[in-house]
Parts: C-alpha cells; sequence; structure tokens
C-alpha cells in the first residue's frame, strides 16, 4: 500500500531517533522459523524497509545540508564557503569515503527538492534507492522545472519498472524535454571516455 505524504503527515507520532535505535537493536531478533512463504514476506518487507530508510535517510541529509549551511550563513561564512565540510559529515554517519559522501548528498538534495514523486515512492518502500538514483542520474542536466516534469511522468509506473526500463523512460521524456541538453551531456560523456591498458605480471 503506497502511503501519501498529506497520510504521513497526519501521523500523530513521529518515528524519532530513539525508534530507530529500537527498530535496529531489534532486527537481529527476526523470527525466521516460520514457513517458506512467510519467510518470502520477510524478505520483501525487509527490501522495502531498506528502500524507505534510504529515503528516510536521504531526507535527512537534505535537512541537515540546509541547516548546516544557514548556520553558516549566520556566522558570516561567505556564500562561496558555505557547506563546506557538510559532505563530509554526511560520509562519515554513513560509513562511507568522503568523496562518496558528496554522491550522497547530491542524490539527497536532487530528490527532496526536484523529484517528490520519485522520493515519496522511495520512503514508502515501492522503488529501490538505485531505481531512484536512475532518475536523479538520467535527468541531471534538466532544469529544475524539466526535471520535475520528468519526476511526474514517471510516477505512476515508476514502482513498476525495471532498472532498464526507468532508464529507457527517464531518458525519454529528458530528451524530449531537452534535447541540446542531452546532446552536451552525450558529448561531455564521450570526451571524458578512456581506454587504459596495463602490463600484466610476468611469472
Amino acid at each position: 500500500m503506497t502511503v501519501s505524504v498529506a497520510d504521513r503527515r497526519a501521523v500523530p507520532s513521529a518515528l524519532t531517533t530513539a525508534d530507530l535505535r529500537e527498530v535496529l537493536g531489534r532486527l537481529p531478533f527476526l523470527d525466521t522459523e516460520v514457513d517458506d512463504s512467510e519467510r518470502i514476506d520477510q524478505i520483501g518487507l525487509l527490501e522495502s524497509i531498506k528502500a524507505a530508510a534510504a529515503g528516510a535517510q536521504a531526507r535527512a541529509a537534505a535537512a541537515f545540508a540546509g541547516s548546516q549551511r544557514e548556520s553558516q550563513a549566520a556566522a558570516g561564512v561567505p556564500a562561496r564557503e558555505r557547506g563546506r565540510g557538510v559532505a563530509a559529515q554526511i560520509a562519515l554517519a554513513r560509513k562511507d569515503s568522503p568523496a562518496r559522501g558528496s554522491r550522497h548528498l547530491g542524490l539527497a538534495e536532487a530528490l527532496v527538492r526536484e523529484l517528490p514523486h520519485t522520493t515519496e515512492h522511495l520512503e514508502t518502500g515501492s522503488v529501490s534507492e538505485w531505481r531512484a538514483t536512475i532518475v536523479c542520474r538520467e535527468t541531471a542536466c534538466l532544469s529544475p522545472e524539466d526535471r520535475a516534469t520528468v519526476d511526474a511522468a514517471l510516477a505512476a509506473d515508476l514502482p513498476q519498472l525495471g532498472d532498464r526500463q526507468v532508464e529507457a523512460r527517464a531518458k525519454a521524456l529528458a530528451c524530449r524535454l531537452d534535447a541540446a541538453a542531452m546532446a552536451k551531456r552525450a558529448a561531455r560523456a564521450h570526451s571524458e571516455r578512456r581506454v587504459t591498458c596495463a602490463r600484466l605480471p610476468t611469472r
């Protein structure tokens, strides 16, 4: 069942940090002494939980970045330097490298700010984080307005599409909206493509 944004806001008791710690602590004790039908249900639910956690994590990351930039602005940090260190903190929290922290933050902000339908599917566990990433990647060269148009056009079918279908559909919609931007992206990808050769070790 898909839960709408309005329904989520109507929930009287928000999920807290303490609740998350409790869920994390209980997961190792999942009861797998059940029949195979229920085990399949467990696997499916856990996959949806992973996706929903990724959606919640994206929202938390975007909120953290916004708060940090506001605090830095209030402290008189020049505009060009605001946000410095944010991706590194997110990377540390995610036990990941600083370079990947920048990617995580970029994805989070794109989802939350420009791809609301994709984000809603992710938060409710109906699409995986990877499929949400594909939508983000294939619309990266578009304006925010065109990106939102693609997001809305994909919304109804997104949970039923496979990875290649998501990529093809998003790319086709993006091309239709801004062929020039997509051509520049393709040319840039071609110019950055390179082939390297390495000598194999001899015995």
